[in-house]
Order: C-alpha cells, then structure tokens, then sequence
C-alpha cells in the first residue's frame, strides 16, 4: 500500500519549493559509500572517492551511518538532514538545525530505523552514544567542506532551474500538471490526493493547510518523504536536468559566434540566470555576464526580471538559430 498524502486548497497556497545543501550532502554520502548508484555522477565520485575514504577514516560515524541512512530497506532517519525551514537555506544554518536535535529524539529515530535490524559492534556503540548528533554534524561539515562545497554552483544550478520550472507548473496549473512528472513514484488522484509509493511508509497523512515543502535532488533518482509530526513534511524528488549531459553546442554555431556562446544558447532551452549559467559552464561571474551581454544585444536572448534576479531565455531568433 502507497502512502497517500491529502491536500486542501489552502495547502496548495502554502506549498513550496526549497534547496537543501545539508539533505543534498547526505546524498552525496550515500553515492561516494556506494549506497546509491553513481549513474551520471560516477566521474564526480571517482574524483572524490580517495577523500571520502580518509574522512570515513577521521569520521568512523560515517561507515556507522549504512544503518540508519540511504539503505536498501528504505529506513532513514531525519536528524541528520532535517528539512530546512526556509527557500534558501545556508548549509551553516541548516547544520545548526541538526546540532540543536535533542538526543532522546536522536536514538528513538535511530531505534526505530534498527528495528529488527540491530547495528553490531562499532556501529552500535557509535549509534547509541551520547555524542552521535554531535559526530554527524562534525562529520557532515567535514564532508562539506572537504568535498560537496567545491562543486555546489553547478549542482544549486540545476536544482535551481528545477525549482523554477515545477513552481510555476504548481502555481499556474496546479497539482496534476506539477506532479505529472515528477516520479513514476508518484500520482495525482483526483480526490485531492498525493499517492507515494515508498517502501518504509503506509496510510494516510493530512497536510492541514501546513502545506507540502519540495526538494529537488541532484544525486537521488528515488522518492523520499519526511511524513513524521517531528519535522515538516516534506518530499524528495529528481531533479530534471540533473541526468543529462550538458547541452552541446552545434558546431557550425559555434565556429559562427563562439563556442561559449553557443553553448548558453543550448543551455537557454530552459531558462537560467547569469549566475546559473557560470555555474553551468565552469566560468567566472564576469565571463559569462560579457558573453550574456552580447547575446542580449543581438537579440538572441531577452530577460525576465524575477525577483532581485533576472532569468534569461532564448527569443524567437535565438530558436531559429539554433534549430537551423
């Protein structure tokens, strides 16, 4: 049986979409472990796997952490990446969320995740210790600053142009449209019911006009839900764009107005801001602006103010040229 999440108008009102660095580090965790395939992201891991070795080394809490987290029976528990409270959450603020759990709710998560499964040895005394917040969240921050923060622009990037895409479906056209998606995990009844298949939760949850909160994930390619009173409920979700390989530049393009250009032309299939772009392309803030600037100018590419930011789309000329 799915779990079947009943929503009201006014949660669709207080729904939102948000980034969470802290829950993307988790799932970094679970690739660089090899808990969760690599998939597109297998360069990525071999990259940075020597490193990650050395902080299980430093961090035993991290090897302590298969099971309770991104195992293959579907258990998790939400300490160690709560969802944040806020759209754009800095890691810092979120990493001080999960420092202030309490312990009594830190092991009865953990109980509860071991349930008919014990942890043995290390693992155990590590789990049921009085320090495990205190390990996860020095561990965490190690693995954020040793290895996720060197290559978050370009995965906010892509979880911020997701974000921008789906709130909008779910604003303009309601629940169906942004769900319909989203994953094969997940299906709109027409009742007012979100129904989630998930392998570690049944039965009926009611947002109460609470609302639902979104986040998109670069690295997960499954369905996951934050459903207990403890937190606010939450559902995790591919991010689109995040399989896919860059966008390639058409090479008569790119010899006629430059490879960079070309390439944010491709990339301008969906809409991106500056920052996005540059983030994309491996560039700097300048570089990328200059070249933006230019496509502007010759009409390729018009801007949307949005915000404090501006979100850059290809015009009608911009489409002609690139689709020849």
């Amino acid at each position: 049986m799915p779990v079947r999440i009943e929503v009201t108008p006014q949660d669709l009102v207080a729904t939102r979409f948000a980034i969470s660095p802290l829950i993307e580090t988790m799932h970094a965790q679970w690739v660089l472990a090899g808990r969760l395939e690599a998939g597109v992201h297998g360069r990525w891991a071999a990259r940075w796997r020597g490193t990650y070795r050395e902080l299980e080394r430093a961090h035993p809490v991290l090897r302590a952490a298969a099971a309770i987290s991104g195992n293959r029976r579907g258990t998790n528990v939400a300490f160690i990446a709560p969802p944040p409270t806020a759209v754009d959450v800095p890691f810092e603020a979120e990493l001080a969320a999960m420092r202030a759990t309490p312990l009594e709710q830190a092991h009865a998560e953990i109980a509860g995740a071991l349930a008919g499964r014990p942890a043995a040895g290390e693992a155990r005394e590590l789990l049921a210790g009085p320090r495990v917040v205190e390990r996860f969240a020095d561990a965490y921050e190690a693995l954020w600053r040793r290895i996720l923060s060197h290559d978050w622009p370009r995965f906010r990037a892509i979880l911020q142009r997701d974000v921008a895409h789906r709130a909008g479906r779910l604003a303009a056209y309601g629940w169906a449209a942004a769900l319909d998606d989203l994953s094969p995990q997940v299906h709109w009844r027409p009742r007012g019911q979100i129904e989630v298949e998930l392998t570690s939760l049944h039965g009926l949850r009611r947002l109460g006009g609470k609302g639902l909160l979104f986040l998109p994930s670069a690295f997960t390619t499954a369905v996951g839900a934050y459903l207990e009173d403890a937190w606010p409920y939450a559902m995790i979700y591919p991010a689109r764009g995040a399989a896919a390989a860059p966008a390639a530049a058409d090479a008569g393009l790119a010899a006629l107005i430059g490879r960079s250009r070309a390439r944010i032309l491709a990339e301008l299939a969906e809409p991106a801001t500056t920052t996005q772009l540059a983030a994309l392309l491996g560039q700097s803030l300048g570089t990328t602006g200059g070249h933006v600037a230019a496509l502007r100018r010759t009409g390729l590419i018009a801007g949307t103010r949005v915000g404090r930011g501006v979100l850059y789309a290809r015009t009608a000329l911009g489409d002609a040229l690139v689709n020849g």
